[in-house]
């Protein structure tokens, strides 16, 4: 498996989607070595002749697929041996009800939520449903262009909650606050992209679909010692403690999305892992801010120091360049830019399994958009 990935090239993703550029932010990219293996398990898988869509997730070969995925969690975030690395459904949203679920309701406490964009309101309203929640900063009044800071932490909350990188508005955290109580986050859409200290956090979720794999599947760190505090009785398929204790396979799990799952993290590994990936998304997201920032036509809104480095938002200065440019480069090959419904404008996702080719091929066709248009506005009068 891991000789397959060995000599992958990101510049064959190009050759594999015909010249098409994927900046989709969900479902998004994944590498063709992987789409390759994934399609193969789907025709015969194991040794009896099955697909991975056929086989019995009661049996050894899959058992040892769990297992493997685990593993390749805990050695490429250094998960430490207190927690927990469970396998869920219902994707991140799912985890908006279920962690006031178990951590709120029972409590006669409030939890902290830190509201930084569209998702983060998504798991306020939800908490809502279980119990107090205080807002202890919000980035709505300037339109989420910012990640807020200067708060305090209340230290009789049950808990406090954040979204790591926000997909829609583009924003990122870069630093997390020292918690006097739980820290609950929300890594859903820059997991695997970059280090983080899994120690400093009792719970983090994510949907798969971003950096992980194939939507399907969702991935929850819990530190056992949170898990062990819920004393009040929960529906089964929404407790926590009933997943590990059932090794993620109470009920049948996601199959297919968990190997496929398996297959991108051996090929994260194969790359270097998270560090040697971080460096890549760094470069590739200053490639593209690089040219917002000299391109006559466009702007980021972002906030300069909170710039997603996953989730690239940038506008047209002038409103009749947003449908013409998205024409423009949807002839070039660039797929998925066009901007959340509600904010328009664009949006270059970057995940992992993007090359710095497609980047570069935005910005080629960014800067020939504008010089195609300046020549235009500035005809010579004869």
């Amino acid at each position: 498996m891991v000789a397959v990935f060995a000599n992958y090239k990101p510049g064959d993703i190009l050759m594999k989607q015909n010249q098409k550029h994927n900046f989709g932010a969900g479902p998004c990219i994944l590498p063709p070595a992987v789409l390759h293996r994934a399609a193969e398990a789907v025709e015969r898988w194991d040794s009896a002749g099955l697909s991975i869509l056929e086989i019995s997730h009661r049996s050894t070969e899959f058992e040892a697929v769990m297992a493997e995925t685990e593993r390749l969690v805990r050695h490429l975030l250094h998960v430490p041996y207190d927690y927990s690395v469970l396998f869920l459904q219902g994707g991140a949203s799912m985890q908006f009800c279920m962690v006031p679920m178990n951590f709120l309701r029972g409590t006669r406490k409030a939890a902290a939520y830190l509201d930084a964009g569209h998702f983060g309101q998504k798991a306020i309203k939800e908490a809502q449903l279980f119990g107090k929640v205080n807002i202890v900063a919000s980035s709505h009044e300037q339109g989420y262009t910012q990640i807020p800071d200067g708060y305090t932490i209340p230290e009789d909350a049950a808990y406090f909650h954040c979204t790591s990188n926000n997909t829609i508005e583009g924003t990122e955290m870069f630093r997390f606050p020292e918690s006097p109580v739980p820290l609950i986050c929300d890594m859903s859409s820059d997991i695997f992209s970059r280090e983080i200290d899994v120690s400093k956090f009792d719970l983090i979720y994510a949907g798969a679909q971003k950096n992980t794999g194939p939507a399907g599947v969702t991935l929850v760190i819990i530190k056992n010692k949170l898990m062990d505090r819920v004393k009040h009785a929960l529906p089964s398929m929404l407790d926590y403690r009933v997943y590990r204790d059932n090794g993620s396979m109470y009920n049948t799990p996601p199959v297919f999305s968990i190997y496929a799952a398996m297959l991108n993290l051996h090929w994260l590994k194969s790359q270097g892992g998270v560090k040697a990936i971080a460096e890549k998304n760094r470069a590739k997201a200053q490639l593209l801010y690089d040219e917002i920032g000299r391109n006559p036509l466009f702007y980021a809104p972002a906030v300069w120091k909170d710039r997603s480095l996953m989730n690239v938002v940038f506008c047209a200065q002038e409103e009749k360049h947003e449908k013409a440019f998205l024409a423009y480069a949807e002839k070039q090959g660039m797929i998925g830019i066009k901007g959340y419904r509600t904010v328009g404008g664009f949006r270059a996702s970057l995940y992992n399994a993007l090359p710095v080719e497609s980047v570069q091929a935005l910005v080629d066709c960014m800067r020939a958009y504008a010089e195609q248009e300046v020549s235009h506005t500035f005809q010579p009068a004869y």
